[in-house]
C-alpha cells in the first residue's frame, strides 16, 4: 500500500518524499496525483489537495493534513465520511506558531511599525508613552494547542492575557471567557487580538468591524490592534481596511487572507499599518512532521488508535 503526498503549488513535495526514504525505506510513495498507481494509496499526506482527488482513492484509510486547517479536506464533499482526517499535532509547528504571534505582538507593543516609518525619514524621535508588558493585555481566540502555546509564550514576556473560545477552557495565567455571552466581556479587556481559531461556520466572518469595534478603546497603546494567523476567511479585509482608516485598528499583522495568494491589487500589501505574511507563520517541516506520521501509521498497522483525528461536525 502507498503514501500519497498532494499538495499546492507553494510546497516541494520532493522533500517529503526523501524524508519518508530516509526513515521508513519500504514505504512506497507516490507524488504525482495523476499517477496511474492513485489505487493503490492507503495514506495521504495532503495541504490543500485538488477537491475530489481523495475521493476518487479506493483503498485510502487515513488523511494526515500538513498543516493547522482541515478546512480544504473537509469542504471536498466526495471523501467517504468515514475516512479518519489526522490533525498535526506536533511541538515544531507549535512553537513557530507561537514565535510569529510573539513576534507580531511585540512589533505592535513595541510601535515597530512607527519606527520605521521615521527610520525610512531620517527623524531621531522618541515615542512617547512606552507601556511595560505587564500594562497591556493581549486576547487571544481559540485555546487549542496553538493558542494556549502562544499564551505560554506570551506570558514569559509579561503580557497580561485573556481567552475566548466557544466552551470553557482553563489556561495557567489566563483569564478566560467563552461563549457567546462571554465574547464581549472578552474583547473590552483586549488590546493585541490575536486570532487562533479554526473555521467553522460559526467563525467565518468573525474578524469583522461590529468585533473591532468592541476592543478596549482608551488602553495604553492608544488603540488597539488584530494579529490573525488563524484562517483567512475569518477576516473581512474591508473590515480591516475600513477599520485602519477610522482609527477603530491602530495596527493588524496578518497571515492569513479571504484569497490566496494574496492578490497583487490588494491594498493590504502597501499599507503602512499592516504586516502581512505568506501564510508561513507555521510552516510544515517535513523532518519533524514525517517522524509524527509515520508513527502514527505504524500504531495504526498494529492496531492502535489514531491520535488528534478531527470531528468532522465541529470543523476542527
Amino acid at each position: 500500500m502507498a503514501i500519497l503526498i498532494s499538495a499546492n503549488a507553494g510546497w516541494d513535495r520532493q522533500l517529503w518524499v526523501d524524508k519518508i526514504a530516509e526513515l521508513d525505506p519500504a514505504r512506497d510513495v507516490i507524488a504525482d496525483d495523476a499517477s496511474p498507481r492513485l489505487g493503490e494509496v492507503r495514506y495521504a499526506l495532503v495541504w490543500k489537495a485538488p477537491q475530489v482527488l481523495l475521493g476518487r482513492l479506493p483503498k485510502l484509510d487515513v488523511i494526515f493534513n500538513l498543516g493547522a486547517g482541515v478546512d480544504a479536506i473537509l469542504a471536498d464533499t466526495t471523501i467517504p465520511p468515514h475516512i479518519p482526517i489526522v490533525r498535526i499535532v506536533d511541538d515544531n509547528l507549535t512553537h513557530r506558531m507561537s514565535e510569529w504571534i510573539a513576534l507580531q505582538v511585540l512589533i505592535h507593543h513595541r510601535q515597530t511599525l512607527v519606527y520605521q516609518e521615521r527610520q525610512r525619514a531620517g527623524i531621531w524621535e522618541d515615542q512617547p508613552g512606552q507601556p511595560a508588558a505587564a500594562h497591556v493585555t493581549v486576547g487571544i481566540m481559540g485555546l487549542g494547542e496553538l493558542g494556549r502555546d502562544a499564551a505560554r509564550v506570551l506570558a514569559a514576556l509579561g503580557f497580561r492575557l485573556v481567552g475566548w473560545s466557544r466552551t470553557r477552557r482553563e489556561v495557567p495565567g489566563v483569564t478566560t471567557f467563552a461563549g457567546d455571552s462571554g465574547l464581549d466581556a472578552f474583547l473590552a479587556e483586549t488590546d493585541i487580538l490575536v486570532c487562533l481559531l479554526p473555521l467553522t461556520p460559526e467563525t467565518t466572518g468573525i474578524l469583522d468591524r461590529r468585533l473591532f469595534s468592541k476592543l478596549k478603546r482608551g488602553g495604553p497603546l492608544g488603540g488597539p490592534f488584530l494579529v490573525n494567523a488563524g484562517r483567512g476567511l475569518e477576516q473581512k479585509e474591508a473590515d480591516i481596511l475600513a477599520a485602519l482608516a477610522d482609527g477603530t485598528l491602530r495596527g493588524a499583522s496578518l497571515d492569513v487572507f479571504e484569497e490566496e495568494p494574496l492578490p497583487a491589487s490588494s491594498p493590504l500589501w502597501r499599507h503602512p499599518r499592516v504586516i502581512v505574511t505568506p501564510h508561513n507563520a507555521a510552516d510544515s517541516e517535513p523532518d519533524s512532521l514525517t517522524r509524527y506520521i509515520l508513527a502514527q501509521i505504524a500504531a495504526h498497522e498494529a492496531g492502535k488508535p489514531l491520535q488528534n483525528v478531527v470531528d468532522r461536525k465541529r470543523g476542527y
